[in-house]
């Protein structure tokens, strides 16, 4: 049997252990039925062993032998492997596909506002964005490159540094119409606070009750007010005048420059231990796309660095 016949009996058989059906992996693998069945069959002949149980009428199901069942699932790593390979053969081109994991708020308020000038410069790179808030597997679910915040350590992965960040409250200038509100952090006991609570889990991300008491405000009432787990949805919530925002600095950006936001009480700095990093697998680190996206990445948070100095 030759090395192709072999692959093509082989992807035959799995197709039909997995669909228990030759009709069904005739589909999937765009032949006849008759076409997988004569495929299994050389395998069988080659191997000198049935792969399915035979001679019972009425059943409609194929059912496979206690050897086949042993070895299906090496048969079907194999062909993950294999296919796995050819991924790192199309990852090498410069262009193509380059797919990104972010979450979906660093995407709405950070990533898409900037995305068409890498596009301009690299217009033959297709992005694909996988947004989510969990962590994504790289390899199972082929993802090349995505932007993470955190402590900068994930199990696997090459991270690099994309910007720190830090927390302050914002609110609509709309809020600030009424003479002498908000003019101290002790005014912040009247209003309607906005939580952000997408990073509820971590204890070191700072809440309303650790600005405060940075603030020396006496944090009765913190927990109070409208809990949000968007840190988008916390900004927006605030650019409708709802009440007063914990922001996080790299997610406020865009809204405070373009007016819709007011930065309050700019001279309490509360930083987050905490950061935005750039993350990939260490073996695809020299890929030309992807290291044209990370540099791209670097360039922009560098301009944002710039612009709030």
């Amino acid at each position: 049997m030759t090395s192709l016949v072999y692959l093509n009996a082989l992807r035959a058989f799995e197709a039909s252990a997995r669909h228990k059906s030759f009709s069904a992996a005739a589909e999937e693998l765009s032949v006849t039925p008759a076409a997988v069945g004569q495929s299994v069959r050389s395998l069988e002949e080659w191997l000198g062993s049935p792969l399915f149980e035979r001679g019972r009428s009425g059943r409609a199901r194929l059912v496979m032998t206690e050897a086949a069942e042993r070895a299906l699932p090496d048969i079907r790593a194999g062909f993950d492997r294999l296919l796995l390979g050819l991924e790192r053969l199309r990852e090498g081109a410069a262009n193509g596909v380059l797919t990104v994991t972010v979450s979906p708020a660093f995407a709405a308020k950070w990533l898409l506002p900037r995305i068409e000038r890498f596009q301009a410069a690299w217009p033959d790179t297709d992005l694909r964005l996988d947004t989510s808030n969990k962590p994504v597997d790289f390899v199972a679910q082929r993802i090349d490159i995505g932007v993470r915040y955190g402590a900068g350590n994930w199990p696997g992965l090459a991270a690099h540094k994309l910007m720190e960040e830090e927390l302050y409250p914002v609110c609509s200038p709309a809020l600030l119409r009424e003479p002498g509100r908000l003019a101290e952090p002790a005014g912040l006991a009247g209003e309607t606070l906005i939580h952000d609570v997408s990073l509820e889990g971590s204890a070191a991300f700072p809440s309303w009750r650790h600005w405060l008491q940075l603030a020396g405000v006496a944090d009765t009432g913190a927990a109070r007010g409208l809990r949000i787990n968007n840190s988008a949805a916390v900004l927006q919530a605030a650019v409708d005048g709802q009440g007063v925002a914990l922001a996080r600095s790299a997610m406020a950006h865009d809204d405070l420059r373009a007016g819709r936001l007011v930065r309050l009480f700019p001279h309490i700095a509360c930083p987050s231990p905490l950061a935005y990093y750039v993350v990939h697998r260490p073996e695809c680190a020299t890929l030309p796309r992807l290291e044209a996206f990370r540099d791209w990445l670097l360039d922009e948070a560098a301009r944002d660095a710039v612009s709030v100095r």
